[in-house]
């Protein structure tokens, strides 16, 4: 009868989910998952059918509102637990997922005159369109010698806060002048929930360049990109920064009737998907990499003190867990890599082979992959078809497959592409290794591991490090809904910090994943093979990508 409960909503790229959770154990009570209505907006815009350019990826805001009003009615029947009894809500969001709001603090895109502007819509993380803005922000800020570009791996991306803003500015002057704010999406679902909107610190601090101790860079650095970005702080990136583990306000009588909490609950302040995943496997010292592994991979890891690595996504104090400084690595495609071969890729009697045998097609190649030894497909790939977010920080960039033959089979494609994610991995890993931060374990979670066990044991013979589960199906929500009992505190039936709550709410699984020795010399050397191809292509040596690239754009 005592047992308090909290909610975490998990907001991905497809689909929301949200998760009611026991503030004893941890465990799932109830879930339920909303579909985005629109999905992933990439060729037309809604309604309006106006197309959209290369590397554009949109969402329509709707759609997070409606995971609210449809998924936490749900769990709550489906729980039977009363409104009474839970004490907070957290959500997560992918990011940098921005938007553009008027002085009412709704998105431009609800504006009927500025709809068929696509920049008036959210721009999703993997909206890569702001390259160019990227490039630009990357060589000034070298040049001026600003010291925030190392604390980013030496480059901004095309996928934050700056660049996307920028892009606006360039090309649609009059959005960036309609816009009374640019924030994430996490704040604005927040600032829904609540009535009041301030900026979360994790977000801010790794995709906005802001920092700690010294805010945003100089006025003068945006003058020196743009001078009508001079005023951006002040004017369009106004409002606190809030650290994440507090709470933003209380849920509004409006929202409490659309979703049929109480009124008054505890809202916490916005967060990131992959990072509140840390908490939730239950991993609050450093040396311990989690790896969120789903569409892409989000690579977390805690430090003591604040280094340079090349190719990070940042390094921000109390970004992740405080009292600690939080580093972010990725890469781009993982999930999406082993789904567009399956849906672009594989012959129809692979299909049919899948069917015959009851199967999906992702669990039969894997089936059929799982029969070949390392090395023994002849094939090495560059896990490059989304572009390289870690460590050289370049969407230009492509996939590559390289040693086919006449008899290459299609499994034979599948375990290759596999094997290329845990090489990014593997980059990943030895850059932080070799800045002097310790990677001794590795802990995974999201949809990928519970789907293909050879993807994990691959993971563990080419990293030679032992890997440990996440026990929930649901880990970010686990997380978001840690959060969310640390913003209500314990004196009304929470938590008072994200320590005492990952105590009693992480979970991982008893089962580890183990390196197999003969497994690891062969993936040693395949691996070095790997790095010859990433330093070849992507340092510089060979252009051909960005050329091919460059020949497309213009013959289209």
């Amino acid at each position: 009868m005592n047992t308090k409960y909290a909610i975490g909503v998990d907001y991905g790229t497809e689909s929301g989910r949200a998760v009611l959770v026991s503030l004893e154990n941890g465990k799932e009570i109830a879930d339920h998952i909303t579909p985005y209505k629109h999905v992933v907006i990439d060729e037309k815009l809604p309604e309006s059918d106006i197309n959209l350019d290369y590397e554009w990826a949109l969402q329509h805001p709707q759609d997070y509102l409606e995971v609210l009003q449809q998924s936490i009615p749900v769990i709550l029947e489906k729980s039977g637990v009363h409104p009474d009894n839970i004490i907070g809500l957290g959500i997560d969001f992918t990011a940098c997922t921005m938007l553009p709001l008027d002085k009412n603090r709704e998105p431009l895109s609800n504006n009927p005159s500025l709809k068929d502007n696509p920049h008036s819509w959210v721009k999703l993380w993997k909206h890569h369109a702001a390259q160019d803005e990227a490039n630009q922000i990357n060589a000034i800020a070298e040049q001026r010698g600003e010291h925030f570009l190392q604390r980013y791996g030496g480059k901004i991306s095309s996928e934050w806060m700056i660049a996307k803003i920028w892009q606006i500015l360039n090309e649609a002057p009059e959005i960036y002048e309609e816009a009374d704010l640019f924030v994430e999406a996490t704040d604005w679902v927040i600032s829904k929930l609540t009535g009041s909107l301030v900026r979360n610190s994790c977000t801010a601090g790794y995709k906005s360049i802001w920092h700690k101790k010294d805010g945003y860079p100089s006025k003068e650095f945006f003058r020196a990109l743009d001078p009508r970005l001079e005023d951006l702080v002040d004017t369009k990136l106004r409002g606190e920064v809030v650290s994440i583990g507090t709470k933003a306000g209380e849920l509004t009588e409006e929202m409490a009737k659309l979703i049929g909490l109480n009124a008054g609950m505890a809202i916490a302040v916005g967060n990131v998907d992959a990072h509140v995943s840390v908490p939730a496997m239950g991993v609050t010292q450093p040396g311990k990499l989690v790896l969120t592994m789903g569409t892409s991979i989000c690579a977390l890891l805690l430090g003591d003190e604040e280094k340079e690595v090349e190719g990070m996504c940042g390094v921000v104090e109390d970004g992740i867990i405080p009292g600690f400084f939080g580093y972010e690595a990725g890469q781009s495609a993982v999930g999406d890599i082993f789904a567009w071969y399956v849906d672009q890729a594989v012959p129809e009697y692979v299909k049919h082979s899948a069917v015959e045998d009851g199967m999906n097609i992702h669990s039969w190649l894997e089936k059929k992959a799982s029969d070949y030894k390392p090395g023994e497909t002849g094939l090495l790939a560059l896990d490059w078809w989304n572009g390289n977010r870690s460590v050289l920080v370049d969407t230009d960039l492509s996939g590559m497959m390289l040693g086919m033959t006449l008899q290459t089979k299609p499994e034979e494609i599948y375990r290759a592409l596999l094997e290329s994610t845990a090489f990014g991995t593997r980059r990943i890993i030895d850059t932080f290794t070799n800045n002097g931060l310790e990677v001794n374990e590795i802990y995974v979670c999201g949809g990928l591991p519970h789907k293909n066990k050879l993807l994990l044991q691959i993971y563990a013979d080419v990293s030679n490090r032992v890997i440990k589960i996440a026990d929930s199906f649901h880990t970010p929500a686990l997380g978001a809904a840690m959060f969310g009992a640390v913003s209500a505190g314990a004196a009304n039936g929470g938590f008072d910090t994200i320590h005492e709550a990952t105590k009693k709410m992480a979970r991982i699984k008893e089962e580890v994943i183990v390196p197999i020795p003969e497994n690891v010399i062969i993936y040693e050397k395949l691996y070095q093979e790997y790095v010859l191809l990433h330093d070849y292509f992507g340092c510089g040596e060979n252009h051909v990508m960005k050329r091919l690239r460059a020949i497309r754009v213009n013959a289209i």
